[in-house]
This record gives structure tokens, C-alpha cells and sequence, in this order.
């Protein structure tokens, strides 16, 4: 029995058969490191549950059970209201020894749930950029942590391919470019159809100044600009489902799909199932008159459709407006049970999109809670901060976005630059190549933006990601090399002396290495990847701290050799899986 779960349960039974206490959960936690021992039971929520003149020998009392009724439990001590218990080391030589040819260690038995995750979710008129960055490789992420837990993973996004942002593109393509494509300008078609919403953007501003020169109110000179006219006569066009315009629009949406797919290769994330938003704006429509029916939504003398969420501390919402079009909550009411429909056994669905949206998914959530939809508790909002260069914030509309594709190959850049310039590199017969730069590049890229909380905003430093010795993906993928080096070197079977007596590093990197399984579920329970990515880096920290002290291959005795080789095989094993978890690959040499 797992030692936390053999303590909740002895202590139970302390509870019961001595003070008639009855309790469904027992805190229990690793022990501080500012105090001796491995494992805390906490004592607190138990004083108010016995009599005053008892609580002083409470813990005492319960601290001698435990090491009577379990072999495992050799000592403990009390601070205030914590029993610190130090666990045998026979326990965790037996534990890594079990665990030694689990490669699913840390990983939950396949369940018949299912999680539909939502993420990327880009605009067919730009480039995937920083902050796409993010979003991708929280949700990937996010769906790789879900799938550890046992569950089955539908990975999506919705591409918003329509729409006035997206007929800007196009006209400023019709205006400009006098024919030529991605293809003839050698770029990359996403960047390319980009360029031209710049452009748009460029020009409306001129037309403005201008407007305004000749006398025009400078509040609403932005809707009368000619090339603004064009762009919403377009809209209109797009919706008569004009031949011209739709074939235009489907030829330069190809053009930009090329380009996402692109970068979601280089950046190692992938799609289960793509929904459109031109297929799914008229989503919707069909709820909004069963919600009127239920009488929990309404129509105003308008026929606009709204529902009134003010008891639930939100507001009044737009649903449908007067002219009978969706917004973006109808088409998000629609897709949410579309995708309901489209799999099975659906226990819930994650949305991965910044925090700005927070208001939105809160209302989303709630109509489909009243609509009745029993699977609306299981929805989430993984919501998440900015992310921002130390140049400053990113405006797409002035072409001042960081284009994902540039800031991954710069950083593959720097890192190539980098290694080359190393004393240690130049004296290294093994030489790098580009794979191995990207794997590193992307390591660093990727541990640098999901260590953070995701709620909290990011000022992404390049330079920073890259270092050797910090909180870094180089840094952990640097000690995954150095321990196969070591590895490579033994040609046999390691056999342990269940006896041996662990010095402190060696206990220290066990204990790290035995929280894996409840640091994944909890990072599963926060949705949080960061809990992964901090625990990874506490763990090489520790391997690394055992190396610099102790001789590995040669060292004082061949137990010792045995016992800190198998550390060493569980350590790379689970930077492998929690490298997994996070998208990170592991270069074969460094």
C-alpha cells in the first residue's frame, strides 16, 4: 500500500477505536523541509473534534500507534499542530525498486470518459503569433496531462474563418496584389494573407487623415473610409454566397491553412477535429427558440433575443439580434452541443482561451446550465494570462505581433550561436544539428511558458529560456543527457540490497521521484501544467545535487553504485513522461 494512503487509513482507525471520531479525510502532505521527517499528518482539524485537557497528548499518542501498527512509520516529532513522520528506507529502496520497469509510473488506468479540449482557435486573416504560442501549448499540454489520467481526449479548435476581419484580408489582396499568392512571393501562405490585413489596416488609417481634412467628424470617419465600404460590401457579398467572393475567400483561407499547419508541425501540437466558424455561426438558432419556449430566454418588441442573468450576480445578455443574426454566444451555445453530439461519453469540456474572456464563459456556462444541458457543470475555462516580449505588448493590426514561426527559428538560432561559442562545445568531437538545436530551442520555449501559473501574465525573455543553470528546459534536458551518458555505461542488471542504509541525496530524489503520481493528478484537477513543469525541475534539481556529492560508477561501495543507478534510470524515466506531459522533447546530445 502506498505509505500516504497507509497513514490516512491507521489513523482513521486511531480515531475511531479511541476518541469515537468519524472523518471522510485525512490531511496528510510531505513534510516541510524546514522540519524533520517525510510524511505530515496535520493535527489542527482533530483539536476541535476532542476535549481541551486531551489535545496536548493527542499527538503524541497518535505519532506511537503509527509506528506500532506500521513497519514503514521508524520515528516522528510535533510542531504545533504537525506530526512529522520519518518513513524507513526500506519502504522507498522497496518502492524504487518496484517502479523500476513501469514505464506507465505516474500514469491512471484508461477510463470510459471522455474531455473534448479546445485550443488555438486562430483568425484565417493572420499568422499564428506569441500569444497563440500559449494557447497551443496550454491546451496540448492540458490534453496530454487529461489522457495520463486515464481519460480519452478530443482535441479541437474552432477556426474563425469569417467574418468583417477576414474580408479585409481580401480586399486588400484584390486591391494590391495584382494576382500574386504565397506561391509566386515564396511565403508562407498564413504570413502572406496576413501582410495584406496590414495593409488594410495602413491604408483605412490614410483614408481617415484624410476624411478628416476635408472636414468629416473624426467619429465616424472609420466606418466611411472607401476601403472600409468595400470591406463591409464584401461581408455582404460573403453572406449572399456570391460565387466570386466565396471562391476568393476559400482560396486564400487554403492559403493560411497551409500556413497553421506549418507551425503547429514545428511546434509539435495536433488537432483531433476542426470546427469552422462559417459552418457553425447559424449553430444555435434552433436553442434560442426551445429557450423561449422554456421561458428562460425572451424576446423583446424588437425580436431580439436576450436571457437576464442579474440573480446570477452577471447581467443581461444579447443572444440573437433583432435582424435574426448570431453572436458569438449563439454560435458558442451551438458548438458546445454540437460536440456533445459528435462524441461520446463526453464527461466535459475544456476551453483554452485568455483571460479577457472570462465574463463570456461564465454566461456561456450558465445559459446552458438553465437550457438544462445536465454535462454544463463539466464545462471549464482554462483561462490564462498575456504573454509579452520585453520589447513591449503586440498590435496585429500594425504588424507589430511577434509571428510565431520567426520567434521559434530565432530562438533555434540563439541556441545553435549559443552552444557554438561554449569552450566546451569546441573542444566536443560530437557535433549538434539542426534537430538537436530545435529540440533544445523548443524545450526552452515551451518549460519557460507553461512553469508559469497559466492565470498569470508572461514577459517571455528569450535569453533567459536558454540558460544552463536555471529553472529552464535546457537545464532539465541537459541532466536527461548527462544521465544517459551514465547509463550507457552499465551493460547489466542492477540488483538492490533492500538493506542499505540511504544517505540523504539519495532519500531526497526518491521522495521526489514517489510524489510523481499525485503531482500528475493534481496537475489533471488544476489544470495547471505548471505543477508538472515545477515539480520537473525540483527533481533534476535534487538528481544534480546526488551527483556533484557522490560518485556514481565508482563509488564508495557496489550498493551504493546499485541503488543511485537505478535513481538514476527512474529520474530519466520520468523526465521522459513529465517531459511528455509538456510537449518537450529530449535531444540525444547537448
Amino acid at each position: 500500500m502506498e505509505i500516504k494512503s497507509e497513514i490516512s487509513n491507521l489513523t482513521s482507525n486511531f480515531l475511531l477505536k479511541n476518541y469515537d471520531i468519524k472523518v471522510e479525510k485525512i490531511e496528510i502532505q510531505n513534510t516541510k523541509k524546514d522540519f524533520t521527517g517525510d510524511i505530515t499528518v496535520v493535527l489542527f482539524p482533530f483539536f476541535k473534534l476532542i476535549d481541551k485537557d486531551k489535545i496536548s497528548e493527542f499527538g503524541k499518542n497518535l505519532g506511537s500507534n503509527l509506528i506500532k501498527s506500521s513497519v514503514n512509520i521508524i520515528d516522528y516529532n510535533i510542531v504545533a499542530g504537525f506530526l512529522n513522520l520519518s518513513i524507513s528506507d526500506k519502504y522507498y529502496i522497496n518502492f524504487i525498486d518496484s517502479i523500476r520497469d513501469d514505464l506507465n509510473f505516474g500514469k491512471s488506468k484508461s477510463s470510459n470518459e471522455t474531455y473534448v479540449v479546445e485550443f488555438s482557435s486562430p483568425n484565417t486573416n493572420k499568422p499564428l503569433h506569441l500569444g497563440h504560442i500559449r494557447n497551443n501549448l496550454l491546451g496540448y499540454s492540458i490534453s496530454k496531462i487529461l489522457e495520463a489520467n486515464g481519460k480519452t481526449v478530443q482535441k479541437v479548435q474552432i477556426i474563425n474563418d469569417r467574418g468583417i476581419h477576414i474580408c479585409k484580408s481580401m480586399i486588400a489582396w484584390k486591391k494590391f496584389a495584382n494576382g500574386s499568392t504565397p506561391k509566386s512571393e515564396n511565403i508562407k501562405g498564413d504570413k502572406f494573407v496576413g501582410n495584406y490585413y496590414i495593409m488594410f489596416d495602413k491604408v483605412h488609417k490614410e483614408q481617415m487623415i484624410e476624411l478628416i481634412d476635408s472636414g468629416m467628424d473624426k467619429n465616424i470617419v472609420s466606418e466611411n473610409t472607401e476601403i472600409m465600404k468595400l470591406a463591409k460590401q464584401e461581408l455582404m457579398n460573403w453572406e449572399k454566397n456570391d460565387k466570386e467572393t466565396r471562391d476568393i475567400w476559400k482560396m486564400m483561407n487554403e492559403w493560411v491553412y497551409g500556413g497553421f499547419e506549418k507551425t503547429y508541425d514545428l511546434l509539435g501540437v495536433s488537432f483531433d477535429k476542426n470546427y469552422y466558424e462559417s459552418e457553425t455561426y447559424l449553430l444555435g438558432k434552433n436553442i434560442m427558440e426551445e429557450g423561449i419556449k422554456k421561458k428562460i430566454l425572451y424576446q423583446r418588441e424588437d425580436s431580439s433575443v436576450w436571457i437576464n442573468l442579474d440573480n446570477e450576480g452577471l447581467d443581461e445578455k444579447l443572444l440573437l439580434r433583432s435582424d435574426g443574426t448570431s453572436v458569438y454566444m449563439t454560435q458558442d451555445l451551438g458548438t458546445a452541443v454540437q460536440r456533445i453530439a459528435d462524441n461520446s461519453n463526453v464527461k466535459g469540456m475544456i476551453y483554452t482561451v485568455g483571460s479577457e474572456q472570462d465574463y463570456h464563459f461564465k454566461v456561456l456556462f450558465k445559459i446552458l446550465n438553465k437550457l438544462g444541458y445536465d454535462w454544463a457543470t463539466n464545462l471549464y475555462h482554462l483561462s490564462y494570462g498575456m504573454v509579452d516580449l520585453p520589447s513591449g505588448k503586440m498590435k496585429s493590426r500594425e504588424g507589430t505581433v511577434v509571428d510565431a514561426d520567426d520567434l521559434i527559428y530565432d530562438l533555434i538560432s540563439t541556441v545553435k550561436n549559443t552552444t557554438e561559442s561554449l569552450d566546451k562545445y569546441k573542444s566536443n568531437n560530437e557535433v549538434l544539428d539542426f534537430d538537436d538545436y530545435k529540440k533544445i530551442a523548443l524545450g526552452a520555449l515551451k518549460y519557460y511558458i507553461l512553469k508559469v501559473d497559466p492565470k498569470k501574465n508572461i514577459l517571455f525573455n528569450p535569453e533567459e529560456s536558454i540558460d544552463l543553470s536555471g529553472n529552464t528546459g535546457p537545464f532539465i534536458q541537459y541532466a536527461y543527457v548527462r544521465i544517459q551518458s551514465i547509463l550507457n555505461k552499465v551493460n547489466k542488471e542492477v540488483t538492490i540490497d533492500n538493506n542499505y542504509q540511504l544517505n540523504d541525496k539519495e532519500k531526497e530524489v526518491i521522495k521526489i521521484i514517489h510524489q510523481y503520481p499525485s503531482v500528475v493528478i493534481d496537475s489533471y484537477k488544476e489544470l495547471s501544467p505548471a505543477l508538472i513543469a515545477n515539480y520537473l525541475y525540483d527533481l533534476v534539481k535534487s538528481f544534480n545535487s546526488l551527483y556533484q556529492n557522490y560518485h556514481i560508477l565508482n563509488s564508495e561501495s557496489k550498493e551504493s553504485t546499485s541503488i543511485r543507478l537505478l535513481i538514476s534510470v527512474k529520474v530519466s524515466h520520468v523526465i521522459e513522461s513529465a517531459g511528455d506531459l509538456l510537449g518537450i522533447d529530449l535531444p540525444n546530445k547537448m
